[in-house]
């Protein structure tokens, strides 16, 4: 009679978020090298053995055990989270602690963590460390806005049910190509700007100066194109809600709306105005972006005065350097941006595997 292979321990990727900056946890990444080095948790260890594990082949882990401490409990990831529960339960016997990370890359590209933002009262911010994306959830009295919801709207309804808050409403400020937005799947009224709302017809569209209210407080639109057309900045209070206009160290970039060297030359000019106009906001706005690279202040915050000291390209008052040095520093788009782009504009149907889409690297800023 053959022996039934057991499962190995798991580890769910929130924990791995929680855990991964602790010392007695080491993160063993298996997948191949190529992939390893286009997206992984910052902190892993790569041991490119993917192809080996997946044929039943444990020579390679066995050849690397010096390369794995004893003495730390190991999460195995994969892409998702087959080939690391046979590599995790190889490791079990040879007695070390090891897990297999739960639905490996893909459950990491899910896992949201909250931050409250303490310089701005009724601020929460979303981070999803697996790709870069921010999102927010703007709340007073009892009611609440989400801010470029991602597509995992429970995490929304959670947080708002966990404070007693209804959430009445969904902005996104501009049409995402590196996520799919959950916006009109929030059951909410939907807010976008109409430059950014190619096919739709379910939203309602918000241009420069309107407000969005909830509870007592609005938030005010602010249009500021460049990444996209219909970018827009949201004001909060003594807060900056800038989207993908303006990050902690980079901008938004401008090319994927138009893929011709004149398309992306008048996105940056957008952008350059765009910034020009939130240069003029006071110096202690809080900044908060939609897209964070590799910064580790969480929550990710900062004021424009300390941006404007920091960020170069913010910082720079020269239009014509502003756009050469925009054209010159963009890097790879994101992974199957126009498909996302087309479910975002209505001009595709939302199906189960639109979360496929989004894994990877985030690649929304001019770099």
């Amino acid at each position: 009679m053959s022996k039934t292979k057991q499962e190995s321990p798991t580890i769910s990727p929130d924990e791995v978020a929680d855990r991964r900056d602790d010392e007695d946890l080491f993160i063993l990444d298996v997948r191949n090298e190529e992939d390893y080095d286009e997206w992984a948790i910052e902190g892993s260890h790569n041991l490119p053995i993917y192809d080996e594990l997946a044929d039943g082949d444990l020579s390679g882990l066995e050849e690397s055990l010096d390369e794995i401490p004893e003495d730390e409990e190991i999460a195995v990831i994969c892409i998702g989270g087959v080939t690391s529960d046979d590599a995790a339960g190889y490791l079990q016997d040879e007695g070390y602690d090891a897990k297999s990370v739960e639905d490996g890359m893909r459950g990491w590209g899910k896992v949201h963590v909250p931050y409250e933002v303490e310089s701005l009262d009724g601020v929460i911010q979303v981070v999803r460390p697996g790709t870069g994306c921010v999102s927010y959830l703007v709340h007073d009295d009892d009611e609440a806005v989400v801010v470029d919801p991602s597509l995992y709207t429970d995490e929304y309804r959670d947080l708002a049910a966990e404070r007693d808050l209804e959430l009445v409403g969904a902005i996104d400020t501009h049409a995402h190509a590196d996520h799919v937005s959950g916006g009109r799947e929030l059951d909410v009224p939907y807010y976008l700007h109409e430059d950014d709302g190619g096919d739709l017809d379910d939203y309602e569209p918000i241009a420069d100066g309107d407000t969005v209210a909830v509870g007592d407080r609005e938030l005010e639109v602010l249009h500021t194109p460049g990444h996209t057309p219909g970018s827009v900045s949201l004001l909060v209070g003594d807060g900056l809600l800038s989207g993908d206009t303006l990050f902690i160290d980079s901008v938004g970039r401008p090319d994927l709306e138009g893929d011709t060297e004149t398309d992306i030359r008048e996105g940056a000019e957008e952008l350059f105005d765009s910034l020009d106009l939130l240069a003029d906001l006071p110096e202690d706005t809080v900044v908060l972006p939609g897209h964070f690279n590799d910064e580790e202040i969480r929550p990710l915050a900062t004021t424009l005065g300390d941006l404007e000291e920091s960020n170069d390209l913010f910082g720079e008052d020269d239009r014509e350097a502003f756009v050469e040095t925009i054209v010159e520093s963009l890097s790879d788009e994101p992974a199957n941006y126009n498909q996302i782009k087309s479910i975002n504009w209505g001009e595709e149907p939302l199906t189960e595997d639109a979360e496929d889409l989004e894994l990877g690297p985030n690649n929304c800023a001019a770099n």
